[in-house]
């Protein structure tokens, strides 16, 4: 009898995701760290901005665009968009060999698994986490935002474990 007690507890606490890991999926939680922390995606388009003026300058003052001043300010501009995807691509790299990913969130922090490693992360460890329409992005604690776990709600097992997971997470860390 005091199995059946703890049962409904345990399932209201307890939210549970399965899927592997995909590009997009680590792209969201990029996107997600760049609008908190604007530093690297300021950084990347002044680069761009900088050199795309490079180039209105010195178009202006010859008359016609140099070829090789094209080339690098399409460069610039075209790094500028496509980093965070290439930061993607590099993440699936590591984690996508893997295979499915077994994630538990609890009241004593995220547990992700797979046949190869387990990673335990108490709630300490972040600062916060934010919803996207298909996605719940947790945030490292650290100034840098290093470390994200993407919680794709494709993963969840029912409707209902959508609701049951951001009130897991508003208990224990706070939305940013």
């Amino acid at each position: 009898m005091d199995k059946d007690i703890r049962a409904p507890e345990h399932s209201r606490d307890t939210v549970e995701l399965v899927g592997r890991p995909t590009p997009a999926d680590t792209l969201v939680g990029l996107r997600v760290r760049e609008r908190i922390k604007r530093t690297g995606l300021l950084l990347r388009w002044g680069f761009a901005a900088l050199w795309v003026g490079f180039w209105l300058a010195s178009t202006v003052g010859r008359g016609s665009p140099e070829p090789v001043q094209t080339v690098l300010a399409l460069f610039a501009a075209l790094f500028a968009w496509s980093y965070p995807r290439i930061q993607a691509a590099h993440v699936q790299r590591i984690v996508g060999w893997q295979g499915e990913y077994r994630t538990t969130v609890t009241t004593g922090g995220v547990t992700s698994s797979s046949d190869h490693i387990t990673q335990i992360q108490k709630w300490s460890a972040f600062r916060g986490y934010r919803e996207t329409p298909g996605h719940f992005v947790l945030l490292s604690r650290d100034p840098n935002i290093m470390c994200l776990d993407v919680l794709p709600k494709r993963g969840l097992s029912t409707p209902g474990d959508t609701d049951r997971l951001r009130a897991v997470l508003d208990r224990h860390t706070a939305r940013v």
